[in-house]
C-alpha cells in the first residue's frame, strides 16, 4: 500500500499496526488514547489526502517574500524582527535562506 501522501504520524501508526502491535500498544507508544488513535487511522482513508502542493523551484514562502521586500525598502533586521516578535538573528536567517533558495533556483535553471 502506497503511503507517501500520509503524514509521518499516520505512516508510523500504520507501520506499527502492520507489524502486529495491538491498538492499545500503539496508542500507548504514541501517548494517545485508543479512540484518538482510531480517528487518526480513519483520517488516512479520507479522499483528497494528496499532501501539500509542490512549490515551484525557487518559490519563496510568504514570510521570506515579506522579509526581502522590507529589507529592500530599507528596514533593519531589528525592525522586522519586532514586527514578527522574533529576534534580528531570526530575520537574518530567514533572509539568508530566501537568498539561498533563490540562488539555487538560478543555478539549477
Amino acid at each position: 500500500m502506497q503511503r507517501d501522501h500520509l503524514r509521518p504520524l499516520e505512516r508510523a501508526v500504520l507501520a506499527r499496526l502492520d507489524e502486529g502491535m495491538s491498538l492499545d500498544e500503539v496508542a500507548a507508544r504514541f501517548k494517545m488514547g485508543p479512540s484518538h488513535l482510531e480517528r487518526v487511522i480513519s483520517y488516512t482513508e479520507l479522499p483528497g489526502r494528496q499532501g501539500p502542493p509542490e512549490r515551484a523551484p525557487g518559490a519563496l514562502r510568504p514570510l521570506e517574500r515579506r522579509v526581502l521586500s522590507w529589507r529592500e525598502q530599507g528596514l533593519s533586521h531589528d525592525e522586522i524582527g519586532a514586527m514578527f516578535r522574533r529576534s534580528a538573528a531570526h530575520v537574518r536567517r530567514v533572509e539568508g535562506l530566501a537568498y539561498l533558495r533563490k540562488g539555487r533556483h538560478l543555478l539549477a535553471g
